[in-house]
């Protein structure tokens, strides 16, 4: 699972529709505690600010969305990689609150697909151009540890602590 999923390491053995729906709870949660003064400042040259991983997170729901419908939809689908640095380039100045209202509602959307797909479509094969022969399953896996991962970040910034 983990060259077709690069997220997989963050997964935590809860199940994926539990972490799935908490996910806007906890960015909500994590950009309280990082607060108003700090939510629009990298931490470091080159890394993207709270409010910046919130568009990417919003960006990349529209992507997971599309994938999971065209794997559903077509046989055979490729996948379409997209260049997230390229993407992130007009995040500068979003509102991390109005980024997170996309991912919400995006996020109750696709659960919503995910939810009536499971587990019937699982193994519903796609393939992603980089990665290899995939299935629908490891889209929502990835779509969990890709959370998990920047749910991190944005806790490390929260709490102060970067590794």
């Amino acid at each position: 699972m983990s060259e077709l999923n690069p997220y997989a390491k963050f997964l935590d053995g809860r199940p994926l529709d539990v972490i799935l729906s908490a996910t806007s709870h906890e960015i909500a949660n994590k950009l309280q505690m990082i607060g108003p003064d700090r939510i629009s400042a990298a931490p470091a040259p080159g890394k993207w600010s709270p409010a910046e991983i919130v568009c990417h997170l919003a960006d990349c729901e529209i992507a997971f969305a599309f994938r999971l419908r065209q794997t559903l939809a077509e046989e055979h689908h490729v996948l379409q990689p997209f260049d997230q640095e390229k993407w992130a380039a007009p995040y500068n100045g979003i509102p991390a609150k109005d980024a997170l209202a996309t991912f919400a509602a995006l996020r109750a959307w696709n659960l919503k697909l995910i939810a009536r797909a499971l587990p019937a479509s699982a193994s519903k094969p796609v393939t992603h151009p980089e990665r290899g022969a995939m299935t629908f399953q490891t889209i929502v896996e990835t779509m969990a540890g890709h959370d998990l991962n920047h749910l991190g970040q944005l806790r490390r910034m929260a709490t102060g602590v970067q590794s």
